[in-house]
């Protein structure tokens, strides 16, 4: 029986508040370069993104249950998937459904915002699409797409692709600041990959922390942190990004505690399992702080 609970726990809505502050940076960017959007703008740009988040999960979760993989991993508040399918194995095919009803709507809204602005949005939309049907199966295999597939997807195609729309403009700024949020997305997967290596593994995931261990992975983890708080410094320095963009640094005051923590509990998961959640927050706060900079300048 179809139940909208199960239905929401599909489409992880509670991940949602990811696109949302992605949206937030960009429109802030509009703002900085060229006001607020058209409302019209505004919310075919919102419809691509959040069915794009949408679809990806919700296929995620049916590719996983139907590989076992759904049976194998230890549910946390943020990885192993919702378990919706496992308590509710005949929500299967509405699962499946919801993904491709979302990605036709990622297409007809996507489609109509390339007609309204440039053919040249196409470069991103087109990737997208490959991404939402390719993420879980084949990218999940290898390594290196495997860890940047959800920072493309957030910071290169939605952040890029929503400022570029709303600013009317494509520059180095905009550009600057996508890698910035494709660190920090890369990093909230990288880390929510700890807790299932065994069972990613047992189904022929192959992602870092199974390939180079945990603990070394931890310092690719780091690495991104540093590196995205590296590139905003830098950006303010060369005044490539606007001066007030360094609210974000304050996001830091909680980054040696995350770091801390995942270097000390990387192979025991019940105490890594708090760092998921700090690691949430300081990706939403860089975000948001970043947006909030920018539409003060």
């Amino acid at each position: 029986m179809l139940k909208l609970s199960d239905l929401l726990a599909v489409s992880r809505a509670n991940f949602l508040t990811l696109t949302l502050a992605c949206l937030l940076l960009a429109l802030a960017i509009g703002y900085y370069y060229s006001g607020w959007p058209p409302a019209k703008t505004l919310w075919l740009v919102s419809v691509v993104a959040i069915f794009a988040h949408v679809s990806v999960n919700a296929l995620n979760e049916y590719m996983d249950f139907r590989s076992g993989l759904d049976f194998k991993t230890r549910k946390t508040a943020f990885s192993g998937g919702s378990g919706a399918l496992v308590r509710n194995p005949a929500m299967a095919n509405w699962a499946l459904a919801l993904a491709i009803v979302s990605l036709i709507i990622v297409i007809v809204a996507g489609l109509a915002i390339v007609q309204q602005y440039s053919v040249s949005l196409l470069w991103l939309g087109l990737p997208g699409v490959l991404l939402i049907l390719f993420y879980t199966k084949p990218l999940n295999q290898e390594p290196v797409l495997c860890l940047i597939a959800p920072g493309v997807g957030f910071g290169l195609l939605i952040t890029l692709g929503a400022a570029w729309v709303f600013a009317r403009e494509l520059n180095l700024m905009i550009l600057v600041l996508a890698v910035v949020v494709m660190l920090l997305v890369n990093n909230l997967l990288l880390l929510n990959q700890f807790p299932d290596c065994e069972a990613d593994e047992s189904v022929g995931r192959f992602h870092f922390p199974i390939m180079i261990g945990r603990h070394r992975s931890a310092w690719l983890f780091s690495g991104q942190l540093v590196l995205a708080y590296v590139i905003v410094l830098v950006g303010v320095w060369n005044h490539i990004l606007p001066t007030l963009s360094i609210l974000a640094l304050f996001s830091a005051l909680i980054a040696p505690k995350l770091i801390k923590g995942v270097h000390q509990h990387a192979n025991n998961i019940p105490q890594l399992i708090p760092f998921l959640g700090l690691n949430v927050a300081l990706i939403h706060a860089f975000i948001l702080l970043l947006a909030l900079g920018i539409a003060l300048d």
